[in-house]
């Protein structure tokens, strides 16, 4: 890092990290398009608006504090209980007892604060694949968002009723952080 770089460390009192789901498939009408929240994760950022390559950014997610907060469409509303099955069920799909964390690290970031791109790495079930986040910082903001197509970590999107409701492959990833002045 050089001269004129600020370094951050950010966690959820800073703001939310959430995942979106959408559903596809002839029965898509009886499930919900999920907001999801990370309850404990953290990012170490160094920005440096002068020189964006020399910027840089790590997260750490613990994969077992996903929490269903809203849950939309649907036939009947999300309930309690059905809160309680999609966090087991998460906890099944990402095996979060043998991969409890996801981690993303930066290889590359361009672009100017008001439109930047970050080419990283993010591990999930102990792979890593690439992905690039696009964001922003404006007026002590961080916000941006990022698309993880689940296969690509050989994860088959959830399905019921025999395939006929399934989640889509790509989840929106979406994160609105206040940065220290």
């Amino acid at each position: 890092m050089t001269e004129g770089t600020a370094r951050y460390r950010l966690d959820p009192a800073a703001g939310r990290l959430l995942l979106k789901t959408s559903r596809t498939g002839l029965g898509r009408k009886a499930g919900h398009d999920l907001t999801i929240e990370i309850g404990r994760w953290h990012a170490d950022v160094a920005i440096n608006t002068a020189d964006p390559g020399q910027s840089s950014a790590t997260a750490t997610i613990e994969a077992g504090s996903l929490q269903v907060r809203e849950g939309t469409g649907g036939i009947k509303p999300l309930t309690d209980a059905d809160r309680a099955s999609i966090k087991t069920t998460i906890g099944q799909i990402l095996l979060t007892a043998e991969h409890p964390l996801i981690t993303f690290t930066s290889a590359q970031i361009t672009g100017t604060p008001d439109a930047f791109q970050v080419t990283g790495d993010l591990s999930i079930l102990g792979q890593g694949r690439p992905v690039i986040v696009h964001g922003s910082i404006n007026a002590g903001r961080l916000r941006g968002h990022a698309t993880v197509t689940q296969s690509q970590w050989g994860i088959k999107p959830y399905s019921a009723f025999a395939g006929a409701l399934r989640l889509a492959d790509d989840i929106q990833i979406e994160f609105d952080i206040a940065v220290p002045g």
